[in-house]
């Protein structure tokens, strides 16, 4: 076991994975001698060349086209988007040519691409800086979508992710970019799977679901809930599409209660698909509506105003106190 950051993790994956595979291509706006805007790939065109590590045009669009012409010759691109509002210009890419070339072409082409994004807010920068645009991609087939919230999946996801023969999108929480865990280097990637959903602090009256920059929030909220009486089972989704419903649907069967949490707004939210989805599948379980506590739907706030906007302990156990029944309260992203 080693001691990592989250970042240093990320890093150390993609060294992983370009050591077993040369068809590993690393792709992205100053990626290489400056290890990339937040140091994520720091050192790895000094270890593999620029041929492997490639310096990009300040050019998504076009970023994206070269990774599908690669993935066409048989290459596995990894490409950084910088920061996640940066992605809109590669958006006609991504949905209309990488997520439907396989379907396409009936199966003759595949698509290994991995799209690896920073997202989420938290670090004091506005808009086009501290998005969290995932629920435009969950929402479109052929791509599958994974967000990492600690360490060990950073090592190990981004690993499988390259692996994958489908395109990924790698969410990445870049406000937990610094936090230390402990990462197993040997750990074997085909025991277990990215698409599994973990259960991270087990209850038995509250499931509160959550994903990527959220994880350690709703884990204190479980522990503060604890302390007033209440028993909360945190679920870390992991991978977005597709959602592990199995997972969920067996802890609110036993719980009878359910809470969802994310960055992102709340109206079209990955929380909206989700609710509705446990609701048809245990509506004779709930014991009350599913409630979701997620960002405003506004656009990203100035720095001094982010930590109102993002969800809290506060606001977080506010929605455990609703399915609870122990407030009729409305809270404010409600109407």
């Amino acid at each position: 076991m080693s001691t990592m950051t989250f970042g240093r993790a990320i890093n150390a994956g993609m060294r992983r994975a370009m050591e077993n595979d040369p068809k590993v291509i690393l792709m992205g706006e100053d990626i290489g001698k400056l290890g990339g805007v937040f140091r994520i790939t720091e050192g790895l065109q000094k270890d593999f060349g620029e041929h492997r590590v490639l310096d990009t045009p300040l050019a998504e669009s076009a970023i994206m086209g070269t990774a599908v012409g690669m993935a066409y010759r048989g290459y596995r691109p990894v490409v950084e988007i910088q920061f996640d509002g940066f992605i809109y210009p590669a958006f006609d890419q991504i949905v209309c040519q990488v997520a439907k070339l396989h379907y396409r072409t009936q199966g003759a082409v595949k698509m290994p691409i991995t799209i690896r994004v920073p997202f989420g807010g938290g670090i004091g920068s506005p808009e086009h800086h501290s998005e969290s645009p995932e629920a435009y991609f969950t929402h479109t087939s052929g791509l599958r979508v994974v967000s990492v919230s600690n360490p060990q999946d950073a090592y190990t996801m981004i690993q499988q992710a390259i692996a994958c023969d489908d395109p990924v999108l790698y969410f990445e929480p870049k406000r937990r970019y610094h936090v230390k865990g402990e990462v197993d280097e040997s750990i074997d990637l085909a025991a277990s799977s990215m698409e599994d959903a973990q259960v991270v602090a087990e209850g038995d009256e509250v499931t509160l679901v959550t994903y990527g920059p959220l994880v350690p929030t709703a884990r204190d909220a479980a522990i503060a809930a604890s302390d007033e009486g209440i028993s909360v089972e945190v679920i870390d989704l992991r991978s977005l599409a597709p959602i592990d419903f199995a997972t969920i649907e067996t802890s609110v069967r036993k719980t009878g209660r359910l809470v969802i949490t994310h960055e992102a707004a709340q109206s079209g939210g990955l929380g909206a698909e989700i609710a509705a989805s446990i609701t048809e599948r245990c509506f004779n379980y709930l014991e009350h509506a599913p409630v979701r506590v997620t960002g405003f739907d506004i656009p990203y706030p100035y720095s001094k105003l982010e930590f109102h906007h993002l969800p809290d302990l506060d606001r977080i156990l506010d929605g455990v106190d609703r399915v609870m029944g122990r407030t009729n309260s409305l809270s404010g992203i409600e109407r």
